[in-house]
């Protein structure tokens, strides 16, 4: 089975979302994960305010019925809070969307209190707050998945994760034919970005050896390596090969930058 594709997963929470605040929504979501992968802090953490109001309308539009791409992220959730209990939402139960609000409610005042405004001589943005801005938007965005594609919290989490894997730049699809087009990649590692692009379906030992630009041998030597009782990046599930946790730790902590174009 293919990984899910934009297209595909859009097509999953539209309807009932708005098909332009479901594909603004996405896109910010996968621009905050790239830049946190590229361990540039501070998108992350400003950012987040704008997956923030895309999201506030499309829940405003669900639960009014009424469709206004640009109101207020306040006004947004103040009609999903519905303190008065006057208004008549039409998304039942109604408990999620309270829970949502207040994730959106926290990263936004984050982000508005230690925006480019507020930045001070003494404060930098840092990784801690990106990591808190990155889980807080990572679970939002599984949640709208629960809720509106009528998934599992497993499947809204796999359907993330393939989204994330199969949105690398540096690999190029031309029909049928996969390459990663970079030139200045270790044998070891053209085959470690291209399972981080398979995500969990993995690759095949002669899939792999279609897509590497490397001979044979070296594929044959550098997924025994990665295999290895040292190193354990690799695992093979039938006849798959996939990444394990530590070979996606690889990926984000050393080959980030080499997922780019160069």
């Amino acid at each position: 089975m293919a990984l899910i594709d934009k297209r595909t997963l859009l097509s999953r929470i539209s309807p009932p979302l708005d098909a332009l605040l479901a594909e603004q929504l996405l896109a910010e979501f996968i621009s905050l994960e790239r830049r946190f992968v590229l361990r540039d802090w501070e998108p992350a953490e400003l950012d987040g305010g704008q997956f923030a109001e895309v999201l506030a309308r499309a829940l405003y539009h669900v639960d009014s019925g009424t469709l206004n791409r640009t109101k207020d992220f306040d006004k947004c959730l103040t009609w999903i809070e519905d303190s008065s209990n006057q208004h008549l939402q039409k998304v039942n139960p109604h408990r999620p969307l309270l829970h949502l609000a207040k994730v959106l409610r926290t990263i936004y005042k984050f982000r508005s209190q230690r925006g480019a405004i507020h930045i001070t001589p003494t404060y930098s943005a840092n990784q801690l707050d990106s990591k808190l801005m990155i889980e807080a938007v990572r679970w939002l965005m599984a949640e709208v998945l629960r809720l509106f594609a009528q998934s599992t919290p497993e499947q809204a989490a796999s359907m993330i994760r393939e989204v994330l894997e199969f949105d690398v730049p540096c690999i190029g699809k031309f029909e049928e034919v996969l390459i990663v087009q970079r030139t200045d990649l270790k044998p070891e590692e053209e085959l470690l970005v291209l399972l981080h692009y398979a995500g969990e379906k993995g690759f095949t030992r002669n899939e792999l050896g279609k897509y590497a630009c490397c001979s044979p041998a070296s594929i044959t030597r550098s997924i025994q390596a990665l295999q290895a009782a040292g190193c354990r990046q690799v695992v093979q599930v039938a006849n798959r090969f996939r990444l394990t946790d530590l070979g996606s730790k690889r990926i984000r902590e050393h080959l980030a930058e080499k997922l780019l174009l160069q």
